[in-house]
């Protein structure tokens, strides 16, 4: 009989495993931290994104939860806790953050809780409601984990957190698999453009309104009414699927720039799609750390992205990007413009970037300080 893996085991809650920034944060501190065992728990349903999870044992757990209140599942997720025993349960954004209850019944050792960006409905943090549901539940979690300093400053200043409690830890970014395009690399096979004939502006994410990418349909329509003559060799990618697709191919129709457009939803080969953007946009409402911003930067492109949450500690304006104002496609549009009819600036802003992800923001130093807060918080 095989003796028992020794290893801790951490228990990572989320409300849906499927494609996006929180979800591929979990995966890379799961493929790259081999001194725990991991389960991930989502409280709705596991997708086919788990195929990026290449650690060996790790378990996927779904809940089925219904729209509403998650009491009915506190019983089921303290069975599957007091099953699984594990050393962390780490529980990720105000829709996990009820089930800290469970592990504590469950008497879970170490119990985390993750800020990883505001709610859709509350996208700048305001809302009294969320901030007192962090409040009246912060007894039950050990400690917060805060992805970058602007969440630090919510959980401390308005939910009213011990500063002591709150860890500020940064996503990292995968450099061997985000990098500039080497020497016999090619684009996707279905790629439409031409590399060195067409500039290809590109975005990844969820086509959902926190990530506002009608803002980026805008600012290119805007681009091409103002400088027509981009329009022989300015192409649009815009990777993710989500409720605003359609709503986004069809502006995009109804302007008559779908040929200049290509929005084929979820991909699978981001890493090799966006070697192939000439510059990055991100257009989002509100962010944590973004992580495609990230995996731009390693990527080597020069970066335009909207100053929310966390994305001005990642860029420097004008010195390793441009940062514009939320929802102002306008505004948007201009700082495209300006790396496209300035390349010498694109190229220096990308080589900034570059230089600054892998300064600061390695995956390597991401599951280095994830590891030291599980190992140094289970210790005490």
């Amino acid at each position: 009989m095989a003796a028992a893996d020794p290893r801790p085991l951490v228990v990572h809650v989320l409300h849906r495993f499927d494609t996006g920034g929180l979800e591929n944060g979990v995966v890379n501190l799961i493929n790259s931290m081999p001194a725990y065992r991991h389960a991930v728990l989502a409280l709705t349903e596991i997708t086919a994104f788990k195929g990026r999870v290449t650690a060996a044992g790790t378990q996927f757990i779904a809940l089925n939860k219904q729209p509403g209140q998650g009491f009915w599942l506190y019983r089921r997720m303290y069975q599957v806790l007091r099953e699984l025993r594990p050393a962390v349960v780490h529980t990720r954004n105000l829709g996990a953050l009820e089930f800290v209850l469970p592990a504590w019944a469950a008497r879970v050792p170490l119990r985390l809780h993750g800020e990883h960006g505001y709610d859709i409905s509350d996208p700048d943090g305001q809302a009294k409601g969320p901030q007192w549901w962090r409040r009246l539940l912060a007894p039950f979690v050990h400690g917060f984990v805060a992805l970058s300093k602007d969440l630090q400053s919510y959980l401390t200043e308005r939910v009213g957190i011990a500063p002591a409690r709150v860890h500020q830890l940064y996503n990292g970014v995968d450099t061997d698999r985000f990098h500039a395009v080497r020497e016999g690399e090619q684009p996707p096979a279905d790629w439409p453009w031409t590399p060195g004939k067409h500039l290809v502006i590109g975005s990844v994410g969820r086509m959902h309104p926190i990530k506002d990418p009608l803002n980026l349909v805008e600012a290119f329509i805007q681009l091409m009414q103002r400088a027509p003559e981009l329009k022989q060799r300015t192409r649009l990618v815009m990777l993710g699927g989500g409720s605003l697709h359609g709503t986004a191919c069809q502006r995009l129709e109804q302007a008559g720039l779908a040929e200049l457009a290509w929005l084929p939803g979820d991909r699978s080969d981001v890493a090799q799609a966006m070697q192939w953007f000439d510059i990055y946009a991100l257009p989002s409402r509100a962010e944590g750390i973004s992580n495609t911003v990230l995996e731009a930067m390693a990527c080597a492109r020069p970066i335009v992205a909207t100053a929310v949450g966390g994305t001005p500690e990642l860029l420097q304006d004008r010195v390793s990007g441009l940062l514009v104002p939320p929802s102002d496609a306008a505004a948007l549009s201009a700082a495209l413009e300006q790396l496209l009819q300035h390349p010498e600036q694109a190229t220096a802003l990308a080589q900034a970037a570059l230089a600054r992800v892998h300064e600061k923001f390695s995956l390597r130093g991401m599951v280095d300080a994830y590891q030291a807060l599980y190992d140094g918080s289970l210790r005490r």
